[in-house]
């Protein structure tokens, strides 16, 4: 892949991240229409998309957004307000350029043509139908309002490849006059003579002096795509918002000194031709030794702390491609493995030199192994924050008023899970949108607020995050949830079934209880894959309702799926583990405690009676145990239920392996681990067997 591909992909990954920022700022928009930050926020995604896409040839996202951008400009500017209009034109043209960036459907060139006269109408109307102006302009309407500008002294070294990566430095330029008045002078040094001249490198560089009130974050966003090919280096050389009571000057040397055109050395060679001000101030007596020494130590402190301050500024990140970052934890899994038969051999061999040396790996691994796990960690409010747009069209389509309030934004968890959680989380809010919350006539006449409420949150619950969606609507039907049941043949008509078990037969497959279908839900199929999708995450799904008061979904999913903590057990002479965030307590089961309950596979757990599942006799490994047992002890969806093991060998940190093709569809094993001694030990899915069971 070449140089340039490498800088359109940069560009499309930056693009996709400010349109999320685009679509979250318009969505609370539309609740704050007089919010000024908001509104820059979006203008400013617009203007870095629009320079970039024109920079690295996307000139059909650079005209679209051209447009809206000027349409936002003048908002900011007071001339134009914000509208229901506006956003879901704002809001569509969003989708439109994701497509764009995609390249994985056909765009509709009408559809863009269309956009870009929608926003060209909408600028055209807030001057009385005289065509929009362009950037140049608003900036000037700007300054007529009195915003403060600043001078800024900029200079731009690009790389002498910058030609190869696809860039022009000339329409960085251009947009950097867009943003206010500014003077550009380029250094033309560096050329070289003609015979030696390569034509696909860049020798020249520029210094501009650049009055505006967008601030150095809106300068930098010109750059934002070449700021790993240049030196870029933005100084603020004075500021119409400080006041002064007299114009103050640099020295021609400081000046160049600043720049980095002349060495203080240089600088100071020359002066010492003639006479420091501070000799000659002493030499005067005009001031003592001492008083001109404090000056001097009060000016170097305060150049140090400028330049202590400055350097802060600089970024210190880097985008890392999410491959690579996937192959790096597998080998960190590997490792995990290797040190485990590191620790083994030692503990066999009894040799003390190499046990020292085994635990320093071991410590280094898992330090390793957090740092790993912590870069994969991501914050659950980017999949948050699509929810509002999925829950404000799904409104507007079915004609309802509803809002959805999120908590736990910052929450973290592995990205893999994030990823495949975003499905399953769209499937419930759509049936709570569609089935769970009323109309608002309906809900008036119930003595409910005409607007109803999704809340969406997340929290950490040891190695786990729950995660919650509730809505305030009319609740489950119990009496129509079992109706459909016995029609399907789901539970015999004499059934007794509590409430729990009764509210999860709508995760049965074709269960639906809606009495007609739409376009949006109806067809029954969507939470028996909302189970799996959770299940095959290591996680489970509950549900709570009330009739008339709204329905509470809860989901509980481990932080990672890479490596876990779990504990080890063995059956025969199989080795199994279990997640250990699943485990309560582990407790001896005895042959007479086994004829006490008839063969009812019960265990009695401090007073209380627990059921149980043989594993030995579920996976068939030989004959019964007549010695003593162990049972876990684990809960799933607020159930207390124990699985029966010979014996409990303590935690292991597991690195988990999937199963093959062929062991897919095996019931209760989610994948597999490979021990210190090299033996395979099969991870039990617990959730699976306990439904199983």
């Amino acid at each position: 892949m070449d140089m340039a591909q490498i800088h359109r992909d940069a560009f499309k990954e930056e693009a996709i991240e400010l349109l999320a920022d685009l679509e979250t700022s318009l969505l609370e928009l539309e609740e704050n229409p007089d919010d000024a930050e908001l509104i820059g926020c979006a203008f400013r995604s617009m203007h870095t998309i629009k320079g970039s896409g024109a920079m690295f040839g996307f000139s059909d996202i650079s005209e679209l957004t051209h447009e809206i951008e000027t349409v936002f400009d003048q908002i900011r500017s007071g001339s134009a307000r914000v509208s229901k209009v506006l956003i879901d034109k704002t809001l569509k043209a969003g989708d439109l350029i994701r497509a764009m960036l995609s390249g994985t459907e056909q765009v509709d060139e009408i559809e863009r043509q269309s956009l870009i006269a929608d926003f060209r109408a909408l600028s055209v109307s807030v001057h009385g139908g005289q065509p929009h102006r362009t950037a140049e302009t608003s900036m000037s309407s700007l300054g007529e309002k009195n915003i403060e500008e600043k001078l800024y002294r900029i200079r731009f070294k690009p790389s002498p490849d910058i030609f190869l990566t696809g860039a022009d430095p000339l329409l960085l330029l251009k947009e950097l006059r867009e943003l206010g008045t500014c003077r550009i002078i380029a250094h033309l040094t560096d050329i070289p003579s003609f015979d030696i001249m390569d034509p696909e490198r860049c020798y020249t560089y520029w210094d501009i002096i650049l009055s505006t009130s967008r601030g150095v974050n809106g300068i930098k966003d010109v750059f934002i795509f070449v700021e790993d090919d240049c030196e870029l280096r933005i100084d603020l050389i004075d500021d119409s918002g400080a006041a002064i009571d007299k114009p103050t000057y640099k020295k021609l040397g400081e000046i160049l000194v600043e720049r980095g055109d002349l060495t203080l050395e240089d600088m100071e060679q020359v002066l010492r031709n003639q006479k420091r001000f501070g000799e000659i101030l002493v030499e005067s007596g005009l001031a003592a030794p001492s008083k001109v020494e404090a000056a001097l130590v009060e000016q170097q402190q305060i150049r140090e702390a400028q330049q202590k301050r400055q350097n802060s500024e600089s970024s210190a990140s880097i985008r890392v491609p999410s491959d690579k970052l996937d192959t790096l934890v597998n080998l960190v899994g590997e490792l995990v493995t290797v040190q485990a038969r590191l620790s083994q051999t030692a503990a066999q061999r009894g040799d003390q030199h190499l046990a020292h040396i085994a635990e320093e790996v071991e410590r280094l691994t898992a330090e390793l192994r957090d740092s790993t796990l912590n870069i994969r960690m991501m914050p659950i409010g980017s999949t948050f924050s699509k929810f509002r747009r999925l829950v404000r069209d799904l409104s507007q389509q079915l004609g309802k008023e509803v809002e959805i309030h999120t908590e736990g934004a910052n929450t973290e968890l592995d990205k893999t899970v994030i990823e495949r959680l975003n499905d399953p989380l769209v499937h419930i809010i759509r049936n709570s949108v569609d089935h769970g919350i009323e109309d608002p006539d309906s809900r008036v006449a119930s003595g409910k607020p005409r607007q109803g409420t999704v809340f969406l949150t997340a929290e950490h619950s040891g190695d786990s995050v729950i995660i919650t969606i509730k809505d305030d609507g009319k609740g489950l039907d119990k009496e129509a949830i079992r109706a459909k049941a016995i029609e399907k043949k789901l539970i015999p008509e004499t059934a007794e079934l509590s409430e729990r078990e009764l509210f999860a037969l709508i995760f049965a497959p074709g269960f639906s209880t809606a009495q007609k279908i739409t376009g949006i839900s109806g067809r029954g199929v969507g939470m028996d894959v909302v189970k799996q999708s959770i299940e095959a995450l290591r996680g489970f799904i509950d549900i709570t309702s009330q009739k008339g008061k709204g329905t509470t979904i809860t989901i509980k999913l481990p932080l990672t799926l890479a490596i876990i903590e779990s504990l080890m057990v063995k059956i025969g002479r199989e080795y199994f583990v279990m997640p250990l965030s699943l485990v309560e307590e582990c407790v001896e089961l005895t042959q007479a405690d086994i004829e006490q309950t008839h063969g009812r596979n019960l265990a009695k757990v401090r007073g209380a009676l627990i059921p149980y599942i043989p594993l030995r006799e579920r996976f068939r490994l030989g004959e019964k145990n007549l010695g003593i047992q162990h049972v876990v002890v684990t809960e799933i969806a607020g159930e207390r239920i124990g699985l029966l093991v010979d014996s409990v060998i303590g935690e292991h940190q597991t690195v988990i392996k999937s199963l093959g093709k062929m062991y897919r569809d095996v019931q209760g094993i989610s994948g597999a681990t490979i021990l210190g001694d090299g033996s395979v030990a099969l991870i039990l899915d617990v959730p699976q067997l306990v439904q199983w069971g």
